[in-house]
C-alpha cells in the first residue's frame, strides 16, 4: 500500500507511521516527492487489522497497490528511477549505449574493441566472461581471466563494464571487475541468485526470459528491490515464439509497457532480439523511437571469427554507422547522444 501525507505534515508524523508499520512486519520505503511524502509499505494485509494508517497524524489517504509487484510499480514510485553509473545515469534524457563483444575471448580482443565502440560513442563495456551456452560443447567464456580483461579494458578507456552473472560462485568475482552485473535471460526467474546479487549493491540488468510475461519479469525485478537494491535496469532482448526467420521476437511494445507500469528504466538489446546483424539497425532505431532508455550491442572486430553469437555481431564500422543514425532520431523523441566529431576516424582508436 501506499500511504500519502498531508503536505504540512511533520517529520515525526512521518516517523511515527514508519514506526508503527515496521511493528507489524511490514518492510517501508519512503518517497519524498516535490509535492509530499509517501512511504510504500509492503507487508501482510492481514496485520493491518488493528491499525488504522489513515487514521494516524499527518495521513491525508491510504491507497492500495493492487498489481502483484509493489516496490517497481508506477503507483509506489511515480517518479522515473535513475540508475546511476559512475558519472552516467541510465533512465535520464542522455542515451545510454552498451556495446562489445557477447563473450571476452582474448586480452588483444576485448582491449580492441572497447576502443573501437568508445570510438563511435559507445557509453558501456559490455562482454561476457561466463557464457551460459545451449551446448556444453560451445565456448563457455575465459572466467576470471576474462573479467580481468574488462577491468583492464575499463582503465584504458574509462567505460564503464557490465557483465554477467551466472550462479553464485562466480558472483564475488564479478562484483570485484564489474560495475553493473548482468542477469541473463535463462537466469531472470532464478530467485535465489537474484536475492544476492542485490546484496551487492551495484546497479543490475536484469534481460527479460525468453519465455517470460512481462508481469514474471517485473517480479523478478521485485526480488532485488525486495532485497534491498533498488538499482534495476530492465532489458528487453527478445522471446521466443512460433517465428524461426529470427533467433526470437523483439518485444518493443514492452518498452512504453514497462514505463507505463513501473518507474524503473528499460533499455532494448536488438542483437539477441534478432540473432541478425542487419536486423540490428532498423531495430535499435525502432527502440530508440519506442521510447527505450539505452541499447545493448554486440560489436566484434571480425564477427566472422567470433566463438560466440556472431552471426548477430555488428562490424565496428557497422556500429559506427548505427550510433549515426541514432543521434538525429534521439534528438526527435527528446534524448541526447554525444557523439566523435564525424572528422575522426574510427581505425584511429586502436593502439
Amino acid at each position: 500500500m501506499i500511504v500519502v501525507f498531508q503536505k504540512e505534515a511533520t517529520e515525526d508524523e512521518l516517523q511515527n507511521v514508519i514506526r508503527q508499520l515496521k511493528s507489524i512486519g511490514f518492510t517501508t520505503h519512503v518517497v519524498q516527492g516535490t509535492d509530499r511524502t509517501i512511504i510504500g509499505a509492503v507487508g501482510d494485509k492481514a496485520r493491518l487489522m488493528n491499525l488504522s494508517p489513515e487514521a494516524m497524524p499527518g495521513v491525508e489517504k491510504v491507497i492500495p497497490i493492487l498489481a502483484p509487484y509493489k516496490l517497481a510499480s508506477r503507483e509506489f514510485h511515480p517518479d522515473d528511477t535513475q540508475v546511476k553509473v559512475g558519472k552516467l545515469l541510465i533512465g535520464g534524457q542522455e542515451l545510454q549505449i552498451m556495446a562489445g563483444p557477447c563473450a571476452v575471448e582474448s586480452r588483444v580482443q576485448i582491449l580492441e574493441t572497447a576502443s573501437l565502440v568508445k570510438a563511435a560513442g559507445a557509453t558501456i563495456l559490455r562482454g561476457g566472461a561466463f557464457k551460459p551456452r545451449s551446448s556444453p560443447y560451445s565456448f563457455q567464456g575465459l572466467g576470471e581471466e576474462g573479467l580481468k580483461f574488462l577491468a583492464e579494458a575499463r582503465e584504458k578507456t574509462g567505460l564503464p563494464v557490465v557483465t554477467e552473472v551466472t550462479d553464485t560462485l562466480h558472483l564475488d568475482q564479478a562484483a570485484y571487475y564489474s560495475d553493473i552485473l548482468q542477469i541473463g535471460s535463462r537466469n531472470m526467474q532464478n530467485f535465489s541468485l537474484l536475492r544476492e546479487i542485490a546484496k551487492k549493491g551495484k546497479p543490475i540488468l536484469l534481460k527479460r526470459g525468453f519465455a517470460a510475461t512481462i508481469e514474471e519479469w517485473i517480479l523478478a525485478a521485485e526480488y532485488i528491490m525486495a532485497a534491498g537494491n533498488p538499482q534495476v535496469i530492465l532489458c528487453e532482448r527478445g522471446v521466443r515464439t512460433y517465428e524461426t526467420y529470427t533467433r526470437n521476437t523483439l518485444d518493443l511494445s514492452a518498452v512504453p509497457i514497462i514505463k507505463h507500469l513501473t518507474h524503473l528504466p528499460i533499455i532494448v538489446d536488438p542483437s539477441h532480439g534478432t540473432g541478425k546483424w542487419r536486423l540490428v539497425q532498423p531495430m535499435a532505431m525502432a527502440a530508440v523511437a519506442a521510447g527505450a532508455d539505452g541499447l545493448m550491442i554486440e560489436v566484434h572486430p571480425d564477427p566472422t571469427q567470433a566463438l560466440s553469437d556472431g552471426p548477430q555481431s555488428l562490424h565496428p564500422l557497422k556500429f559506427e554507422q548505427l550510433m549515426r543514425s541514432i543521434q538525429p532520431l534521439a534528438r526527435v523523441v527528446g534524448r541526447t547522444l554525444e557523439l566523435p566529431c564525424p572528422n575522426t576516424s574510427l581505425m584511429e582508436g586502436v593502439n
